[in-house]
């Protein structure tokens, strides 16, 4: 039974806690300010309880995803990037799309007209595929990235060994901010060149003195939609409690999230003429009313609890969900000889997606025949459910002329299609897992680890009822690796994984497919460089079986598996201090994913994939500037590579490179640090596309064009 949204104590408590904790921040000390500033020495990101930094700056030290528990990175046998919080900050990223820009081998795939994060990793990823954490828990959530995140991890390759139900090109997790134990505080005002902006809060502090703390953040967001019509309004409020003893921590965090969002479908290929169609990129294809519309809340608990010296334990549970409506003017066909578009007003009412997600592991060191050995064993239980109340089909117009539009002849319907509707989907998955790291001697570190993973899953639509999956099964995951440390800031890995991802349909019969396997090799390098810069190489190949492919025709969508696909590929990702004022990240991918075995797309590209991906982005620190604290200035370029736009690969988005740059000015006024920062995003207006539906042609996503955002901050 699913739980309520929030309970009704939830929102008082809210904005009760709002009103107070500000007056309290205003009475405390000046503290620090969260990040470091231009020109003075870079402070460390530290865990609340003085563990060892994970960040200095630009440069990721530590990550939490890879080896079951927070490591140094080239201790881990597998690729791991982080996208540190300097650099969200400097980017002044405001998606998870804009932080990955900075990670090799990642692209955009479908993001359901905008609406939801949708992430290619080395060649494989949907939306709603799970592979998107936060703090190492799925969630239902459509969007991760908020104002309370911290920085973003991404563990490349096969993660089910760790995290259970995957697809074989890794994960993403979502850090967030804690409560810390040093008062400190921000306020926010951003305004953009679309129109609008956001303004937002972050306090955080001790309660009291026996290691309690708290951290409060909030976020309103009004800005205008940068196509002819439409508007994004967002708001959020997300606060923490910790308590930190010696050997105990225990955190307890909450956001809530409404949000009002266009429903955009971007653009058509006009698949006649080889082309996109020749209209202004701002034009939009649907109605006013393409909208979704919806709240999310999430309940976290951590509870951490050292043993000993060598052994700990930790539990954690996450409980999500996501109600949301949306409409839409749907485009279902094209005729390229009069610019007739056939539309049809669609719509999805009453949706929930909930997620329970839980996890304990416990982690020790032991000497076994002389050696030192990471143990890790643990269990988690996931249950996610989905479900669609009333599917919305209207009847299909077809008198919208793209090059010369007049909207409002195509109203919303209210024709609830009884078949259609009451879409099902739910999937409960446990597993038990165990790995053990080795340390051979002071240079290699062997890996092993194994979880089997059991799962049911069941999936249907219709009124009466239709049941399309329904499959239960289980598995042995293993996991090998392999590092050669020959001096400690230069490790080379090798590793040998395996994943697998049970087949599900709502809408088409499928039955008990079986599940979607993968297996991977991968070897690489890491070092420290330049006593500032981490740097991560590496090659690999992927397989993967019975995948499962979509195609939409007349608005009416086909399912089926290929036989095998690969994707192979290499990497390089490295991110730090180049100089004592200069810092940057870069990356570099190509990948070659192509379906190896299938009777109907044998050596097609897979849909989204780009062949090449490449970023880079430096910042220089002047130090004090015209008796202020600091100025810093950078910029960048990201690129993507030529992509298939769907499975038959009947066209292919265009190869793009875009630039970006900023300027940061901190100065003091009393006793507040002020940052004022300039971001111009797509510095030459460049018109390109991030992404298709991935099923036709006629639903391919803009960039977005240049823009340019000025914001405000004060630390106290």
């Amino acid at each position: 039974m699913a739980l309520p949204s929030r309970a009704p104590w939830v929102h008082p408590l809210l904005w009760l806690m709002a009103g107070a904790l500000p007056a309290a921040a205003q009475v405390a000390p000046p503290a620090a300010a969260d990040d470091p500033v231009p020109g003075a020495v870079a402070v460390p990101t530290v865990d609340v309880q003085g563990s060892a930094p994970s960040q200095v700056g630009y440069q990721p030290l530590r990550a939490t995803v890879g080896a079951g528990t927070e490591a140094r990175i080239l201790d881990i046998p597998q690729s791991v990037v982080v996208v540190p919080s300097r650099v969200l900050r400097d980017q002044a990223a405001s998606t998870l799309d804009e932080a990955l820009a900075n990670v090799s081998g990642i692209a955009q795939t479908n993001t359901l007209g905008g609406t939801q994060d949708a992430v290619i990793r080395r060649g494989f990823g949907d939306n709603r595929d799970g592979g998107i954490l936060i703090d190492g828990l799925r969630t239902a959530l459509p969007r991760s990235f908020n104002a309370a995140t911290d920085y973003v991890e991404v563990l490349k390759g096969p993660s089910a060994t760790l995290y259970g139900i995957l697809d074989p090109g890794g994960l993403v997790n979502v850090v967030t901010r804690r409560p810390q134990l040093t008062q400190a505080g921000s306020i926010t005002g951003r305004l953009s060149s679309f129109g609008g902006g956001s303004t937002g809060f972050d306090l955080t502090g001790p309660l009291g003195t026996g290691g309690f703390a708290y951290r409060l953040i909030g976020e309103y967001e009004n800005q205008s939609y940068w196509r002819d019509f439409g508007s994004i309004r967002q708001s959020m409020i997300a606060p923490s409690f910790g308590w930190y003893g010696p050997d105990t921590t225990a955190e307890f965090s909450y956001w809530h999230v409404d949000y009002d969002v266009p429903f955009d479908r971007g653009t058509i290929f006009d698949t006649r003429r080889g082309q996109f169609v020749d209209i202004p990129r701002g034009r939009r294809l649907d109605e006013r009313y393409n909208i979704t519309s919806g709240d999310s809340d999430l309940a976290a608990w951590h509870l951490g609890q050292r043993l000993n010296q060598d052994w700990r334990v930790d539990l954690r549970y996450t409980y999500s969900i996501n109600n949301y409506s949306d409409n839409q003017a749907r485009v279902t066909a094209y005729d390229s000889a009069t610019g007739i578009a056939t539309r049809r007003a669609d719509a999805t009412q009453s949706s929930t997606i909930f997620n329970h997600a839980m996890r304990a592991d416990v982690n020790g060191q032991v000497r076994l025949l002389g050696l030192r050995n990471n143990l890790l064993f643990g269990t988690s239980y996931d249950y996610s459910s989905t479900r669609r109340s009333n599917l919305i089909r209207g009847t299909v117009n077809q008198r919208f002329n793209i090059f010369d539009p007049v909207y409002g002849r195509l109203a919303p319907s209210t024709n609830v299609v009884a078949s259609d509707s009451d879409q099902t989907e739910r999937l409960e998955a446990w597993s038990v897992y165990a790995q053990d790291s080795v340390h051979l001697n002071d240079q290699w570190i062997a890996v092993a680890g194994l979880r089997f993973q059991h799962y049911d899953q069941f999936a249907g639509r219709g009124r009466p009822f239709n049941v399309n999956t329904n499959a239960t099964g289980g598995r042995l995951t293993p996991r090998l690796g392999l590092v050669y440390q020959p001096r400690p800031d230069l490790s080379l890995f090798v590793n040998y994984s395996q994943s697998f991802k049970p087949n599900s349909n709502i809408a088409s019969y499928i039955g008990s497919q079986p599940p979607e396997t993968g297996e991977s090799w991968e070897a690489g390098v890491k070092a420290e460089l330049l006593e500032g810069v981490t740097l991560t190489a590496a090659v690999f190949n992927i397989q993967k079986q019975n995948v499962l492919y979509s195609v939409t025709t007349g608005g009416v969508t086909s399912t089926y598996t290929a036989g095998r696909v690969r994707s192979s590929g290499f990497e390089l990702d490295l991110a730090g201090r180049i100089t004592e004022r200069l810092s940057g990240i870069a990356s570099f991918a190509v990948t070659d994913a192509i379906v190896v075995e299938d009777p109907s797309v044998q050596g097609k590209r897979l849909p989204n994939v780009p062949r090449t991906t490449a970023s880079a982005f430096l910042t220089y620190d002047f130090g004090p500037v015209l008796g202020g604290e600091g100025l810093s200035v950078g910029g960048g370029v990201r690129h993507e590579g030529r992509r298939a736009g769907d499975a038959a690969n009947s066209f292919f988005l265009p190869s793009y490179a875009v630039a970006d740059a900023f300027m940061a000015y901190d100065f003091r006024l009393d006793r507040t640090l002020l940052r004022a920062q300039v971001n111009v995003k797509n510095i030459f207006d460049r018109t390109y596309y991030t992404s298709s539906i991935g099923s036709n042609n006629l639903g391919v996503a803009y960039g977005e064009p240049l823009e340019a955002v000025a914001s405000l901050t004060a630390r106290f």
